[in-house]
Formats: C-alpha cells, structure tokens, sequence
C-alpha cells in the first residue's frame, strides 16, 4: 500500500496513543507462566503482541478474549506448557521470537520457532550462545545465524553471562531461562536497556537483584554497567491484574511531529515514562524542543504522565552517544528527522545495533532522508546530519519497517512537495490507527 502525505498547517488536539508494545509481549507471555488467573487490560491489538498471545495459545495456555480491552490468561504454573502441534510463526517479531526461545530452552518437549521473511534474516547467534551455555539444545539457519530455530528443551544450568551489546530482548530471554535453570544466572549488561521484564518479573513474585556496576571512567560515554540476577522460584509466580500503559516510542512520532509543523500543540494521554525508554525525550530537551510532562503516577509497575507538546524554534544540534542509544533505539528513525531542522551538526553515533532490526535503519534513513535533500552522512554505527534544511517530497520506501514508515510520514509533514511513502501498510506491525489519528490531530 502506498501513502501520499502533504505538508499541514498545524497539529492540534489530544490523542491517546496505543498500548506499549514491549509490555503487550511480556504480560501475555509472563501471565502464562504464573498459577492462577491474570487479567490483562490495554493490550495492544497489533500484529507483533498477537504474534507472542498465538504462541503462547500454541503451547497450551488458556487465553480468554473478552473484548478489545481485556484479556484473561488462565495460568497453570511453569511446567504447565504443553509441545505444540505445529511450528510456532513469530511473524515479524523479534520480541517474540527471542523471549519464547528462553521461556522453551527448559521445556521437555520440541519448538520449532520461525517468522516472515524480514525475521528470517534477524540475527539469533546472540541468543543462541548464553542457552546454549546454559544448556538448551537450540539451533539455527546457516550456522545458528538466523531463524528458523529448533529447540529441544533440557535441564538448565544458571550462569553468568557479560553482553556484549546492550539488547532488552537478549536479556529478556537469558531471564527467562534462568526461571527454569538450577542455581543463579547473572546478566551483565554494558548499557541499561529496556527494564520492562525485571520489573513484571519481580511484580510476580520473582527473586530478582538489579545493581550498577561502576567501570573506568570515560571522557565520552558513562561507563556504567548493569548486573541482574534472577534464582528460579521456590514458588510459582503469582498471577497479574494489569492495565498496560501507552506506547512512548508510538508517541514519539507526535512529538516530533508536533515540534516539527508550525502552530502546532498537542496533549497525549497516559504515556509510558518508564527511565529506560525515555532518552528520547532528554535528547529533545537538549535540542531546545518545547514540552512539558504533566500528571505522573504510576500504572501496571510502571511510570505514566501526560505529554504536552508545541511547534519548538531555533532547536539546537547535539550529539547522541554511549548509554543514551539504549534508551531511544525505537527512535533513532524520527530523531534522525528532528535533526533535519536542527541549528548545526547532529552526530548520533554508538548506534550499530541498528542495523539488524526490522531493517538496516541506519543506511534505511540515510537513503530515504537524502532523496529528500538532507545532507547526511553515514557511518558503521551511526549518522552525521547538518542542520537546517528544507525538505522536499520524493518516493521513498519504508523496508517493510513500521518505525522507518511512520518516521519519514513526520518528514513528509514539513516537506516542500508531496512524499509518497511505498509499503506504509507496515504500520499495522505497531500502529494500526496512526494514520487515523494524524488525520485528525490536521482538523
């Protein structure tokens, strides 16, 4: 499906975004694993969480859709899942992917795990290694680099296991094995990355130890690492009744947008503030961008607040680095747009592992944003782009990549002549209804 999107006047209103997609994944995933029932409101209706709810029905779990906004999980405790009867199809989801090779590392049954064809070039090499020193028998296309995986649950060892890239989802996964492993298992982490499964994790019950670890100081970046322990329970994790918050990293495109379109302000509901996912939101206060974050409090373990954003002047250009990328990976595409109308150089650079998400997005973005007349440049693990200039529409594609698609829609918005985005369908991966509210957010 194409998509024509023309420079507006204005975005003005209030609009509440969807629910966070990477605590979707978890509370459907986790509440599977706990005795009793969990009930799950806000889930987000978005092809990557019912990827992650269908596979935890393949395995045995017991999922009652109310209506749209509620889901109750019938949990039998953690030996309760069963071999499935097919191959489990994980879609584009990396999430689900790499979250359910941990949870099957110690099942005593066979999973064959797959996805479509932009999941089927995903790297898995970095899950595989820390299961399979821990144990599992899993491998993968090609040498273990890619999926499909096959894995052969066994008995699992804890371990101590130093990333060599900050990555939640590898985290995630390591985590949730050692639930089902004999002794302690220890993630240490360069960076702090997204911290949603600690958080439900220990809400359920679990025994979890989170502390930093202070390395070598650094001129550049702050060299601070991240150990987390986990100890199989004595006891089952307990059951869940949670109200998922909404999405940052969907809102993220509003903002921008907001800061981007002349006589603009808009207020969004209930966003997610969770510290890990944030960094997007230091960095546009470094650039001078004009928001204000209203009415905190705490939803589902989690952070939430109102956002408040207006069309921001004279944004200046900053250097994005080290701990930061962590926290703004989803964002990278609309921060490489923000920095188009930046007042100078924009470096963003540690960024590497950008290339093996849903598509390359650094090369995605520096391809798509030159053929709109933006002067970038790119580098292994990040861009430079100098700042400010005119955008003009062109035809560009989003790879199959909702974030690359919805970034280059906030581009389109502020664009001289009309942007035809190719494949802007990818959106339903995260966003069924951005398009329904940008429309509105233009009246």
């Amino acid at each position: 499906m194409e998509r024509m999107i023309k420079k507006i006047r204005h975005l003005r209103g209030e609009i509440t975004p969807p629910a966070d997609k990477s605590i979707s994944h978890r509370s459907v995933m986790f509440a599977s694993l706990a005795k009793g029932q969990s009930r799950i409101k806000n889930f987000l209706w978005a092809q990557d969480p019912i990827n992650s709810l269908n596979a935890m029905k393949s395995l045995g779990v017991e999922i009652e859709i109310m209506d749209s906004k509620e889901i109750i999980i019938n949990g039998k405790g953690l030996q309760s899942l069963k071999e499935p009867d097919n191959v489990i199809d994980c879609g584009n989801s990396g999430t689900t992917i790499r979250l359910l090779s941990g949870i099957v590392a110690g099942q005593p049954f066979l999973t064959v795990l797959t996805g479509d064809d932009s999941l089927r070039q995903r790297p898995m090499r970095r899950v595989i290694e820390p299961l399979r020193l821990m144990g599992s028998n899993i491998f993968g296309r090609l040498n273990d680099r890619f999926p499909p995986l096959v894995v052969k649950g066994n008995y699992l060892k804890g371990i101590k296991y130093i990333m060599p890239v900050a990555s939640a989802q590898v985290k995630s996964a390591i985590l949730l094995a050692g639930i089902y492993a004999n002794g302690e298992t220890e993630v240490i982490e360069p960076h702090k990355s997204r911290d949603h499964t600690e958080r439900m994790l220990k809400n359920m019950g679990a025994e979890i130890q989170l502390n930093a670890i202070t390395k070598k100081a650094s001129k550049e970046h702050n060299n601070e690492a991240y150990s987390i322990k986990i100890k199989p329970p004595q006891d089952e994790l307990s059951s869940i009744d949670m109200t998922i918050p909404n999405d940052f990293s969907s809102a993220a495109f509003f903002i921008a947008g907001a800061c981007l379109v002349p006589g603009s302000e808009i207020l969004i509901k209930n966003v997610g503030l969770n510290p890990t996912r944030t960094g997007f939101l230091d960095v546009l206060m470094q650039m001078g961008a004009n928001i204000e974050i209203l009415n905190v409090k705490q939803q589902g373990g989690e952070p939430v607040g109102d956002i408040v954003c207006k069309t921001s002047n004279k944004l200046k250009a900053v250097t994005v680095q080290g701990s930061l990328i962590p926290r703004l990976i989803d964002e990278f595409p609309v921060l490489c747009v923000m920095a188009t109308q930046t007042d100078g150089k924009t470096i963003i650079k540690d960024a590497k592992e950008l290339r093996v998400k849903e598509s390359d997005r650094i090369k995605a973005m520096v391809t798509e944003l030159k053929k709109m007349g933006t002067p970038i440049e790119e580098f292994e693990d990040g861009v430079i782009i100098n700042g400010p200039c005119k955008l003009r529409g062109a035809e560009v594609y989003s790879y199959k990549d909702h974030r690359i698609a919805m970034a280059l829609t906030i581009a389109g918005l502020i664009a001289e002549r009309p942007t035809l985005i190719k494949e802007a369908q990818c959106v339903d991966i995260s966003f069924p209804q951005f398009y329904e509210l940008l429309e509105m957010l233009q009246k």
